[in-house]
């Protein structure tokens, strides 16, 4: 787990890259990989590659980056883990492959060597990646399938950059500021930014499961190496993955002790993230089977004991169960004010999440533990919420909105005043003209303001211009263009823009902000092609590891994990994190 970054001057009359530019942008990156950092340059100063470094697999030197064939020809900048290595090594091996490392990397390197992109296919785990080809002057960025792992780009049309963090490239001091609308108005209506977009124009982010090639032409249009969504009937080409989806509950565990037993594969020791939840207690119970020394950390809070929201008694009682070791770490409201100005410096991008992921990796951190498993992903393989339900509702019920058209929108312009006078959300104005369509429904269900409510925010302008830009009704629907039942549209909303653009980013920037690697074996491509396709639910879940956890488990209702931010900053009621938002796009 690391940062990459570089600079490609590929237009013939770009400039020479400014090494102090990457190095500004490497740096900025510190706490993403603070073992150890490198550069790469090219004889003729077209290209630079640069890395930090967390030691997770191969501990030593031989496993530095940006990381060179022997031959010359290649050179790599990789962020990320590659769970299936030693598999992938082997079979290399007996192509007559020779490795200077036991590292992932360099497994990778050789087989991009061999392969190409599709190589890429072949690799189970996260990553994001800088590939450059000496011979064919060519440089190639990829990133995993669901996106856990960020790579952003900016273009001017002369020089290509690209780093693994948005603030990083606006560090090395030759990104535009100008402000991106569609970025904005994506962050007030999802309460995340959606991708490609980002808060500046300049700056989009790499699509998830995609490779794109430059060379001294340009950049060619991104292609896709793998489709992440679940589907019956697809081989995806990594390890032993099912050309159909598995059924039964035996079947389901074995597929789970995989994904777990290859989240696993590290150097160092692997921690867990144990809320009261069953996500992470299935998790746990799995973990503990396959290492029995897997330490667990709970994060808990003095407002939340005696209520439904505190996780301390019943993750306690979860590891006690397992015999695991258990670290309770407590947080106060003071320590909040003394940190709130660093976590707002470590979020990459604005987002209403992700501060309850912070604390926990830093208790992980504080434990000596580099990396750790979290449950995340859970909710949409197994539809966990309550979007599994409500968005198809709406959807059927509001059905006349798409048989006559025009008819929502007149409905929402009677009501939006109402709405305002009574104190009713305005999402009720909106349920005609926005729940008749799939994506429309699922923006009223996960949505924070509502487009008609952008101007006063960001002004007329340039909220016209950032709802025009950013299309997420069109983006929304196109999601679940294709699907074959609701569960599946709802799966695919939830995967592609809540868990990608909000809970896998907002894991990557809080867990790197203390250094700490958080793996999500839920969010697994080859657990995901073996069940996607069945109707599997979070009884199924409990069931695969019922008999080593405690009985109200199964009778817990979901909370979700939270913090008291809506009492520490004073937020009135359940409309806490519109407050939260409002903060938020002020400070980015």
């Amino acid at each position: 787990m690391c940062a990459i970054n570089g600079v490609y001057s590929f237009h013939y009359a770009a400039p020479s890259i400014d090494r102090d530019e990457v190095l500004r942008t490497r740096d900025a990156m510190l706490s993403r990989g603070p073992d150890a950092a490198g550069i790469w340059t090219s004889p003729d100063r077209r290209l630079a590659l640069a890395h930090r470094r967390l030691k997770i697999i191969d501990l030593t030197e031989a496993g530095s980056q940006p990381m060179a064939s022997q031959c010359g020809r290649f050179v790599l900048s990789f962020n990320g883990e590659i769970y299936n290595y030693q598999a992938l090594r082997d079979d290399l091996r007996s192509r007559g492959e020779v490795f200077r490392s036991a590292s992932d990397t360099e497994v990778l390197l050789r087989l991009l060597m061999r392969d190409g992109a599709q190589a890429l296919n072949r690799a189970r785990g996260m990553f994001a990646l800088a590939l450059w080809d000496n011979r064919r002057q060519r440089l190639m960025l990829a990133r995993d399938p669901f996106g856990i792992k960020p790579l952003y780009v900016a273009n001017d049309g002369w020089q290509l950059r690209f780093a693994s963090q948005v603030k990083a490239l606006v560090a090395g001091g030759r990104i535009s500021s100008q402000p991106e609308p569609a970025g904005q108005a994506g962050f007030l209506l999802t309460g995340s930014v959606p991708e490609p977009f980002t808060m500046y124009q300049q700056i989009r982010a790499l699509p998830a499961g995609h490779y794109q090639l430059f060379d001294t032409r340009g950049p060619q249009t991104p292609a896709p190496f793998v489709s992440a969504r679940p589907a019956k009937h697809t081989r995806l080409g990594i390890g032993k993955s099912e050309d159909a989806p598995v059924s039964g509950a035996l079947s389901l565990k074995q597929s789970l002790e995989d994904s777990v037993r290859a989240h696993m594969v590290a150097d160092v020791p692997v921690g867990l993230f144990l809320s009261s939840g069953i996500d992470s207690a299935v998790l746990a119970a799995i973990g503990s089977k396959i290492n029995p020394s897997i330490r667990c950390v709970t994060l808990g809070f003095e407002e939340y004991k005696g209520s439904a929201s505190d996780e301390v008694v019943l993750a306690t009682n979860i590891a006690q169960a397992l015999g695991v070791k258990h670290q309770v770490r407590y947080y106060t409201q003071q320590e909040f004010e003394q940190d709130f100005s660093t976590v707002l410096e470590a979020m990459d991008q604005p987002s209403i999440d992700g501060f309850n992921t912070w604390l926990v990796a830093g208790a992980c951190r504080k434990m000596g533990l580099k990396t750790a498993l979290s449950g995340l992903g859970a909710d949409e393989l197994f539809k966990g919420y309550p979007s599994f339900i409500d968005v198809p509702t709406w959807r059927s019920r509001m059905a006349i909105g798409r048989w006559l058209p025009g008819l929502g929108s007149l409905v929402r312009m009677g009501l939006q005043p109402l709405c305002e006078i009574l104190g009713i959300s305005p999402k009720a104005a909106g349920m005609l003209e926005y729940g008749s369509t799939m994506g429309g429904a699922y923006l009223l269900k996960r949505g924070l303001f509502m487009p008609w409510e952008l101007a006063p925010l960001m002004g007329k302008h340039a909220a016209k211009q950032g709802l025009q830009r950013l299309g997420l009704l069109k983006m929304l629907n196109g999601t679940v263009a294709g699907a074959h039942s609701d569960v599946e549209k709802v799966s695919r909303l939830e995967q592609t823009f809540y868990m990608k653009n909000q809970l896998l980013r907002d894991a990557d920037w809080a867990g790197m902000s203390h250094s700490l690697e958080i793996r999500v074996p839920f969010v697994d491509v080859q657990l995901q092609a073996a069940i996607g396709g069945a109707q599997f639910c979070k009884t199924d879940l409990l069931a695969t590891a019922a008999e080593l956890l405690p009985e109200e488990l199964a009778g817990r209702p979901k909370t979700g994990f939270s913090t008291p931010l809506d009492h520490w900053r004073g937020y009135p009621g359940a409309g806490w994190a519109r407050h939260w938002a409002k903060e938020l796009a002020c400070e980015f």
